[in-house]
């Protein structure tokens, strides 16, 4: 189930401030607040999707192109293609997921 007022919602909504990397129509990118590496940004859908088994079966293919394409983006300008990077996508309370909005952690 979607939180409404969980932290990635609030923040669409703007009511809690982030340092955004990139937005798109459908995406929004922004540095991770408590990072665990170097660079460390997430990625979110600006739609409500709960799990990576939501976001792909529920969005249009317009919006999975676009949030694939601004992680791609972000490997590219944070120089991450060249000395490597890891994407962490942690799906369900049992995989580890904290925040019940889809999201990939870009690290490098």
């Amino acid at each position: 189930m979607y939180d409404h007022n969980s932290i990635f919602a609030r923040i669409l909504r703007g009511e809690i401030s982030s340092k955004k990397v990139l937005e798109t129509e459908y995406t929004l990118a922004f540095y991770d607040a408590f990072p665990k590496a170097s660079v460390h940004i997430l990625v979110i859908p600006k739609k409500p999707y709960v799990t990576f088994h939501d976001f792909i079966s529920g969005a249009e293919s317009e919006e999975i192109l676009d949030y694939y394409k601004v992680i791609d983006t972000i490997v590219r300008s944070q120089g991450l293609n060249d000395t490597g990077y890891k994407l962490l996508v942690n799906s369900g309370e049992g995989g580890g997921q904290e925040i019940p909005h889809f999201h990939t952690h870009v690290m490098g």
